[in-house]
């Protein structure tokens, strides 16, 4: 038996304090639902439709519970978590990444959900990344092996942050990545249906809300059609509300979601309701949608079946999914620079790290997440359900 060292066994006495004060992930939902409700009116349909899901499948499990992340991260991983800080993605993972038109009409490709910005340490975002790459790899969603994309993952992150990154413009150059963006599972006809089935919305916007949809359309005189949308997994219950219009033969939609403050503020029993998407996406270093604005705590955006998130399921069967991971690592690098002044800090403390840091710590996240799922497909109840 291997005898652990004074430093060891005082971490594994520390670890097993810190785990045993979480409560289990039935009751953590709970709390942390209960928290979310005090900030949103929160679609009691879609929450439950949240819970089936992610009793479902690890991968949805994975998307709709960073609440959880939050609370393990600093155990499972507190020397990693005490790294430079940046304001984060915080909900990285291998779907929240996808495509929008700029002013040009051109193309660009990132990170397109950042409900969960927040200020935390750099390899946050890298581990939950990794993370997900090798659950998409377990459920068979990916073929790459997880040591390829691990270390894609952090080689695009190290290059982005040694070239002083640079964002996706899908035209002359990223030719192979406007193919993944633009394949026929995106297909047009397909998206529109599934817009002009969401039911009618019975609520009523707050009138700067409104008054933002409205600006944002391409004539003021446009008649709208509001509907409910139920869509994404870590904002399922939020409510999302559709203004669909008809221009000029075609349709035009408008969505307007209902943002809560980040979990890492419930997760860390901070006293504030600030949210930051606002600033990660003026920071990044990235070209910015145009037609992304907020109005106090809701994000109001376009929608078109090529400005909108890319599903893993999506993904055209010819793809080079290596390329893709450096590409998701050097798109993490680009979020990260709109922290200028941390990345000496990070340059420097990832010269210090040894190798395999990132996969074991993306490992050792995804096993906690794991039996978490397991406890919530035995307790939460929704597992005959699912069945």
């Amino acid at each position: 038996m291997k005898t652990l060292r004074p430093e060891g066994l005082s971490y594994k006495r520390s670890f097993m304090s810190e785990k045993n004060k979480l409560p289990d992930i039935v009751r953590a939902t709970a709390e942390f639902e209960k928290w979310a409700a005090r900030h949103v009116h929160m679609v009691l349909s879609d929450v439950k439709l949240k819970h089936q899901n992610m009793a479902n499948a690890a991968f949805p499990f994975f998307r709709a519970t960073f609440y959880r992340w939050a609370q393990w991260w600093p155990i499972i991983c507190p020397e990693l978590a005490r790294a430079p800080q940046v304001l984060a993605v915080g909900d990285l993972h291998v779907e929240n990444f996808g495509t929008w038109r700029d002013l040009e009409g051109r193309l660009i490709w990132g990170v397109n959900d950042f409900d969960e910005a927040w200020p935390a340490s750099y390899a946050a975002d890298l581990v939950r990344l990794v993370s997900s790459c090798y659950l998409a790899i377990e459920e068979e969603h990916l073929s790459i092996t997880r040591k390829k994309a691990c270390r894609a993952i952090e080689q695009g992150y190290r290059d982005a942050l040694a070239k002083g990154g640079g964002p996706f413009v899908l035209a002359e150059h990223h030719r192979w990545l406007r193919l993944v963006a633009l394949n026929k599972l995106r297909d047009p006809v397909i998206f529109w249906k599934k817009i002009l089935a969401c039911p009618r919305y019975k609520g009523n916007l707050p009138k700067d809300v409104w008054k933002l949809v409205h600006a944002l359309m391409p004539l003021r005189t446009l008649n709208y059609e509001l509907k409910s949308r139920i869509a994404g997994l870590g904002s399922l219950g939020h409510p999302r509300v559709l203004a669909l219009a008809t221009w000029d033969g075609a349709h035009i939609v408008r969505e307007a979601k209902q943002l809560t403050p980040s979990a890492w503020i419930w997760a860390r029993k901070l006293h504030t309701t600030q949210i930051l998407s606002r600033k990660l996406v003026a920071t990044a270093m990235r070209i910015r949608d145009p037609h992304v604005h907020f109005a106090e705590h809701w994000i109001v955006r376009r929608l078109a079946p090529d400005c909108c998130h890319i599903e893993i399921s999506s993904l055209p069967e010819e793809r080079d999914e290596e390329k893709l991971a450096y590409y998701m690592g050097w798109e993490t690098a680009n979020i990260h620079l709109g922290s200028p002044k941390a990345i000496p800090a990070i340059r420097r403390d990832l010269a210090a790290r040894e190798d395999r840091w990132l996969h074991k710590a993306a490992k050792a996240m995804l096993k906690f997440t794991l039996d978490d799922w397991k406890v919530w497909r035995r307790k939460s109840g929704y597992l005959s359900k699912s069945n």
